[in-house]
């Protein structure tokens, strides 16, 4: 009697245990297949080229004087026209602001010699915020140093090799650019402000401080040329 119990409680205990193997199995087929997963494809943005020697046109947005900057001070413009790429794409809007620096600044003194003011230009801020490094120097905007391609994008013309500074004789107070000659005198090579006053004055009186009014317009150019997205996209990294 007892051996046939104990033969039935291992039936039932062996019972049950294909019992749960069955189940196991079945609930593995059933188990949903894991979804791989979906990598997003990284979006790339074209850049278009602004090549070098493109003028950049501006506006001065606020007034600058040699008789109170000083080096390593920093300013800003406007960009008054828009800067295309060699294809044809806007890559600088109207409205950018671009950042000079001022190198060096000489006041105007008693034997007549005029203030001057040497500047470079060093970034672009486009409205959607974008900011790029850029190499750019003062020019002028005076008909024949520049050309215009069709997109309407200036190009220096003739102005390799000469350092164009802002210096005091402008009509109202205002500047000139010159070619810095020497001891930094320089030839005029045309007004800013309207007048065309010349900056040697009486000797020994005081000559004129060049003073760079806001609303001054003139042109930046570029040394390097400079890779950036369309104007209306916005970097994937920024």
């Amino acid at each position: 009697m007892k051996r046939t119990t104990l033969l039935r409680y291992f039936a039932a205990i062996a019972a049950m245990i294909t019992l749960l193997g069955v189940s196991s199995m079945y609930a593995q087929k059933r188990k949903p297949a894991l979804k791989k997963k979906q990598v997003a494809k990284k979006v790339v943005t074209p850049y278009y080229t602004v090549p070098a020697d493109t003028i950049i046109r501006v506006r001065m947005n606020s007034t600058i004087s040699s008789k109170t900057a000083r080096v390593t001070d920093t300013f800003k413009t406007t960009v008054t026209e828009p800067v295309y790429s060699s294809n044809g794409v806007v890559v600088i809007p109207v409205g950018s602001t671009i950042t000079g620096r001022i190198d060096s600044v000489t006041a105007a003194d008693k034997k007549g010699k005029a203030g001057s003011i040497d500047a470079h230009f060093i970034s672009v801020r486009l409205p959607n915020g974008r900011t790029r490094a850029i190499n750019g120097s003062l020019t002028d905007l005076t008909q024949g140093k520049t050309s215009s391609d069709n997109e309407g994008t200036a190009n220096a013309k003739g102005m390799s090799h000469r350092k164009v500074v802002f210096i005091g004789g402008g009509a109202a107070g205002g500047a000139l650019l010159g070619a810095a000659i020497g001891g930094g005198k320089g030839a005029l090579i045309g007004g800013i402000i309207g007048g065309a006053g010349g900056f040697l004055g009486e000797r020994f009186t005081k000559g004129p401080e060049a003073q760079v009014k806001s609303g001054t317009e003139f042109g930046v150019w570029l040394n390097q040329g400079i890779n950036m997205p369309r104007s209306t996209e916005t970097p994937v990294n920024p």
